[in-house]
């Protein structure tokens, strides 16, 4: 077994886990998705954004592209979230939140392409 795959797989499954959990939820309720778990989800995708570098397929060009997709996803949630809680003083009002819930849907989605790669990447190796 190769250490540096089990940990590549670890990070990819990892940050689409976290950001599942922070996506699932009603849309317009703040309560239900936690500043904390976005936060984790946010370093778990750099994490995993760093470890594609060494790559240079073309699969780990584009497992490395949905990362920076995910990466930019999650970061403008959290700029959102920041703005509509310390700059304008808003809050977490139903559209903020739809409007973040919303980018880490669409990070979800990137990291859910990033796992499909990898599973198919994984079974071409066998055969």
């Amino acid at each position: 077994m190769n250490l540096e795959k089990v940990i590549f797989a670890f990070f990819i499954v990892l940050a689409a886990t976290l950001n599942f959990g922070f996506f699932i939820g009603d849309i317009e309720r703040p309560e239900l998705h936690n500043i904390y778990e976005l936060f984790a989800a946010i370093v778990i995708n750099m994490i995993a954004t760093v470890l594609k570098f060494g790559d240079r397929t073309q699969i780990g060009a584009v497992h490395l592209s949905t990362s920076l997709v995910a990466d930019l996803q999650l970061i403008a949630a959290a700029v959102t979230w920041a703005t509509a809680v310390h700059i304008s003083g808003t809050g977490m009002t139903p559209a903020v939140t739809a409007s973040v819930v919303s980018l880490s849907g669409g990070a979800l989605l990137a990291n859910i392409i990033s796992l499909t790669i990898l599973v198919v990447e994984t079974v071409m190796m066998r055969r």
